[in-house]
């Protein structure tokens, strides 16, 4: 149930803002060179109870990877299901997964010198969705889903920054005024935007900082990330919320 939104500036410039969900009790490592041996020079979001991560980079490829899940439409069993944890590690390495996979649902967000796009799985079908120029938003379904409560709600309010002025919207392809945009930090707009979203009640289904319980699942938000991706550097940074599921203490 994370939620990234995007902003692609061109086929090897991007920004982004990560926000995950995930259960409080299921610890975690900040942002590290976890895995030297395996993965050299990436640096990561470690699971500890898997060992992989939910966000990765290679600053020297100019590559970022976050997973968020997704519904399976056919029953896995646990006992087969393998950990979605290595999928940003292999990523960040310019491997992509290849059908079939013993894994549950997801969708893989991708950024590196090829471009950007989402590798989405549902237990049956591996399809590849790029991602054009613009601001774009995804969380547990497909790019840009208005079905989305979230995206309905906020995805028009991140386009409308550094959109000029009688386009609150931006284009039709979802492009920002990058020059108006970049003036500013970018960042700071992104972030005081999030905080705005979380004046929702967390359990509102159009929240970005969320809890999830009362949906049927256990995740609540835990941290967010803001990154930019430039050819051969990726700049992050990395803040753990006070509490779960809420912006403030």
């Amino acid at each position: 149930m994370c939620t990234v939104v995007i902003d692609v500036a061109d086929s090897v410039t991007a920004r982004l803002l990560a926000v995950r969900d995930e259960d409080p009790q299921r610890e975690w490592d900040a942002p590290g060179e976890w895995w030297p041996d395996a993965y050299p020079g990436v640096s990561g979001i470690r699971d500890r109870r898997a060992g992989g991560a939910w966000l990765a980079t290679d600053p020297a490829a100019g590559r970022l990877a976050v997973l968020l899940n997704r519904a399976d439409v056919v029953d896995l069993s646990e006992e087969v299901a393998v950990s979605r944890g290595s999928l940003v590690l292999e990523s960040v390495s310019g491997r992509l997964p290849v059908a079939p996979l013993p894994m549950h649902g997801f969708n893989l967000l991708d950024v590196g010198p090829e471009g950007a796009r989402v590798m989405s799985w549902d237990g049956v079908e591996l399809r590849e969705t790029p991602i054009g120029h613009g601001v774009h938003m995804i969380a547990h379904d497909d790019l840009d889903d208005l079905g989305t409560p979230r995206i309905a709600a906020w995805l028009p309010e991140f386009r409308a920054l550094g959109a000029p002025e009688g386009a609150a919207d931006g284009s039709a392809d979802g492009r920002a005024d990058h020059s108006a945009d970049d003036s500013a930090d970018w960042s700071v707009s992104w972030t005081s935007l999030l905080a705005s979203s979380a004046g929702l009640d967390p359990e509102d289904d159009r929240a970005i900082i969320r809890d999830n319980r009362p949906h049927g699942y256990p995740t609540q938000s835990l941290l967010y990330c803001l990154a930019t991706v430039t050819p051969g550097h990726v700049e992050l940074d990395y803040r753990a919320l006070p509490r779960p599921g809420h912006w403030t203490h």
